[in-house]
């Protein structure tokens, strides 16, 4: 499904990527996990082409995407949630849903995935009204995923969706998580919370300032010495 080769990115003199492949293969859960500054985000926005590349191409269904505009990419079904949430802090949750869908012309399916989201985040429905910037945390990141999934994704880039959250939230988004891939939306997860990412992904690739230093089964990495040492806290 998506296919990345050689990418590289740069800022300035420093580079962010050096030259990184990997792929996501349709139905998986894949992770991209690694320490703060490792090149993580700078993957999955060099992919919705947010920033510059410097080399590389992107393959997503078979098709270069590496120039195209990110209005084209999310069009394609390529939907990135952001780091941080990033919700429209001015507009109610049920407008900030409805700008998922913006692209959208199909008001029988939006209807449905609007359902869809209700059912997998019951405190939205409960909120449909409230102001998104007086969310909680929690809700706010619940909120920016609902929003990407009222753009149909077909594959769906999470980074840090458990950043700041209480414990008990990081279980239930990624219980969410597991959900929304049980649906059948592939997810490209970019997570520090290497425990957690590697026990619902498939498979997992690890970046080191901006190299891929291993790769494999996410199971197999869990019970992996080095992973353990130097990511699991074991």
């Amino acid at each position: 499904m998506l296919k990345v080769n050689d990418l590289q990115v740069s800022y300035g003199a420093i580079k962010a990527l050096r030259g990184i492949s990997f792929k996501v293969e349709k139905g998986q859960v894949v992770t991209l996990i690694g320490s703060n500054g490792a090149g993580k985000t700078t993957s999955l926005h060099a992919i919705s082409n947010i920033i510059e590349k410097s080399g590389g191409k992107i393959f997503f269904n078979g098709s270069e995407i590496q120039n195209l505009s990110s209005e084209k990419i999310v069009s394609q079904g390529l939907i990135q949630v952001p780091e941080g949430r990033r919700v429209f802090a001015n507009m109610t949750v049920k407008e900030n849903l409805e700008m998922g869908a913006y692209l959208r012309k199909d008001k029988k399916e939006i209807r449905r995935d609007l359902d869809f989201v209700y059912e997998t985040f019951p405190r939205l429905k409960e909120r449909l009204h409230q102001t998104s910037g007086t969310l909680s945390g929690g809700e706010q990141q619940m909120l920016a995923m609902g929003r990407a999934l009222m753009s149909k994704p077909s594959l769906l880039l999470l980074d840090e969706p458990s950043m700041g959250l209480a414990p008990i939230l990081v279980e239930e988004i990624f219980s969410i998580i597991e959900t929304i891939n049980a649906q059948g939306t592939t997810v490209l997860l970019v997570e520090q919370n290497a425990y957690k990412a590697l026990a619902i992904a498939n498979y997992a690739y690890i970046l080191e300032t901006g190299v891929i230093i291993k790769e494999g089964e996410a199971k197999t990495l869990l019970k992996d010495a080095e992973v353990k040492a130097a990511y699991l806290g074991t």
